[in-house]
């Protein structure tokens, strides 16, 4: 089977995972209390480091790399009609750095244990990808790419207590260190159906 064939399952998957998190990382999560340090956006982009890593796990990093450039592509115009142009910017350049770093990572750690490579390939990613996004996207320093420094419930800049009972610090911030924290519990959550997918994606030169 064509091999370019194979791999746009995978690019439709990074597509999808990164407009839906676009949008939902404008909405917090006001369950439990947790509108200050949460949004929905958590959720569902570690998605997305899955895909890089069964994509690279299979195809190698050079089938990773043309699933993150196109996806990013995809990604770049749906995000651009869904949320607003200083979101599709601020996720566009996190999601290349973050992305490229974990399929480098990856790649480097693929012959350690099953789960070491995309372990820590997706917390570094996750943290890169969280500095670069929630800056561009909401700190005042980049207002100048869009007018609009708000969730739906107010401006990003004003002061809250860091997690509830730490030092204030402004909105975004507290957004950004909350939903790192679920990164990392989803990136380990991940771990699951990677795993569970060894057997079925295994690496195209073994296959042959």
């Amino acid at each position: 089977m064509n091999r370019t064939l194979t791999v746009w399952p995978f690019v439709a998957a990074m597509a999808i995972v990164v407009a839906a998190s676009n949008v939902l990382v404008q909405f917090p999560f006001t369950h439990f209390g947790l509108g200050e340090i949460l949004t929905w956006g958590a959720f569902t982009y570690p998605i997305a480091f899955l895909v890089n890593d069964l994509t690279n796990r299979r195809f190698g990093p050079a089938a990773a790399r043309q699933v993150v450039m196109v996806g990013f592509l995809a990604a770049m115009v749906l995000s651009a009609v869904l949320a607003s142009p200083r979101i599709a910017f601020a996720s566009g350049t996190a999601f290349l750095a973050a992305q490229l770093l974990d399929i480098a990572i990856f790649d480097r750690l693929r012959r350690s244990s099953w789960w070491r490579a995309p372990l820590i390939s997706t917390l570094v990613g996750s943290a890169l990808d969280t500095l670069l996004f929630f800056s561009l996207a909401f700190a005042a320093a980049f207002s100048f790419l869009d007018t609009s420094l708000s969730l739906e419930d107010g401006s990003l800049a004003f002061p809250v207590p860091l997690f509830g009972i730490g030092a204030d610090v402004p909105l975004w911030v507290s957004l950004a260190l909350g939903d790192f924290a679920v990164k990392l519990l989803i990136g380990l959550a991940m771990l699951v159906p990677y795993g569970a997918m060894l057997a079925i994606l295994r690496p195209v030169e073994a296959a042959r």
